[in-house]
């Protein structure tokens, strides 16, 4: 059984349900009944279903802000791993040194220069930057050290492409939306009833009302593209970006 069919199930049941207690309820009400001394029901429900959609609009916000933090950190941590390599292979001869170095170099320039706007337009990572990544790891765990001061300085090496691939795979998860459909579901139908609740307050057509409620509709609608802007880390306005990268690799900054 699909999601979407249980929640389609799930919320006509409870529909079904509050408008079956509502009717017999209403059935077994006297005549001398004074609905006056009950509290004004439209004002509590809408009162309500504000209170709930705003806490969910709040922790939509918190989500797709978090995911874009944790995106950014993932790609700290890839160029700082690389930035790493290519510093720790002092130690290495000179033509060994600078096979690993250029083959970080073109890695680092690669993902700058054209696997970012791969990943904003495809929302997965390329082959071309997965084959250089394999190119950076080759040249590192193919080199046998000739002596022990290079052999010290051989395993953190691998450490450090084994900690940039990781980082890789967690910026490739990270490439696409993160909001998952059903939640988009629930913050669209939530906020056409929060909207369309104004309707039964008696809204007239004074300027303070009408104002009121236009910033209200404008602030549900705002609040909706801010989480759809975060929603995919490398794809859109507010996005991760490629500073750790052009920080620690100034020399490939056109």
């Amino acid at each position: 059984m699909s999601e979407w069919l249980v929640l389609t199930l799930a919320m006509a049941a409870a529909c079904a349900v509050v408008l079956t207690i509502v009717v017999i309820n209403n059935r077994r009400i006297t005549e001398d009944d004074d609905p006056s001394e009950t509290p004004d029901v439209i004002e509590y429900m809408t009162m309500m279903i504000g209170v709930i959609y705003a806490i969910v609009l709040g922790l939509a916000i918190a989500g797709v802000w978090e995911a874009r933090g944790a995106a950014q950190e993932t790609v700290r941590q890839e160029a700082q791993a690389m930035h790493e390599i290519s510093a720790r292979v002092e130690v290495y001869p000179q033509a060994v040194r600078e096979r690993i170095r250029a083959d970080v170099d073109a890695y680092v320039g690669y993902v700058v220069d054209d696997e970012w706007t791969y990943m904003a337009e495809n929302g997965e990572l390329s082959e071309e930057g997965t084959a250089l990544m394999e190119k950076v790891r080759r040249s590192v765990t193919d080199y046998q050290p000739a002596n022990d001061f290079e052999g010290q300085a051989y395993q953190p090496l691998v450490d450090q492409v084994a900690v940039a691939d990781d980082a890789r795979g967690a910026r490739g998860q990270n490439a696409g939306a993160t909001m998952p459909g059903v939640v988009w579901f629930g913050l669209i139908i939530g906020a056409l009833v929060t909207v369309g609740l104004i309707f039964t307050l008696q809204i007239r057509r004074t300027g303070r009302e009408l104002l009121l409620a236009g910033l209200f509709s404008v602030l549900i609608a705002f609040l909706l593209f801010l989480i759809w802007d975060f929603d995919a880390p490398f794809g859109r306005g507010i996005s991760a970006t490629a500073a750790p990268f052009t920080d620690l690799f100034p020399q490939l900054t056109p």
